[in-house]
């Protein structure tokens, strides 16, 4: 996979980084999106609250998701030293950042569904 910008593309930033590509790097994949989504819409979430508004997901993916996230500083794992003790999640600033983009990308799927139906 092209990682850098080549001479043809951006001539000013050949050979730098893609920051589309590194951001789909952090991001990517299956499920980060639908989390962070899914972590917009509360103030926090209980792992097992995240995995029921998450439909398919396995108890490994969601982990090793949120690991990811929590390791990229795009989710806060906070836990509760109480009995019964549990653990939520919930989103950094930096992640909120990406909910305006979200919006375009929800709206235009919307409208994809209108136009495919």
């Amino acid at each position: 996979m092209q990682t850098t910008y080549s001479k043809n593309e951006i001539p000013e930033l050949a050979n730098e980084k893609c920051s589309v590509i590194y951001a789909l790097q952090i991001i990517g994949g299956k499920w980060k999106l639908p989390i962070i989504w899914k972590l917009s819409k509360q103030e926090s979430l209980r792992y097992n609250e995240l995995k029921r508004e998450l439909e398919g997901i396995t108890n490994i993916m969601l982990t090793r998701s949120l690991q990811c996230l929590e390791e990229h500083q795009l989710v806060i794992r906070t836990q509760y030293n109480q009995v019964p003790p549990h653990v939520e999640y919930s989103l950094t600033d930096t992640a909120r950042n990406l909910i305006p983009a979200l919006n375009v990308i929800r709206d235009w799927g919307y409208a994809e569904i209108q136009r495919n139906s």
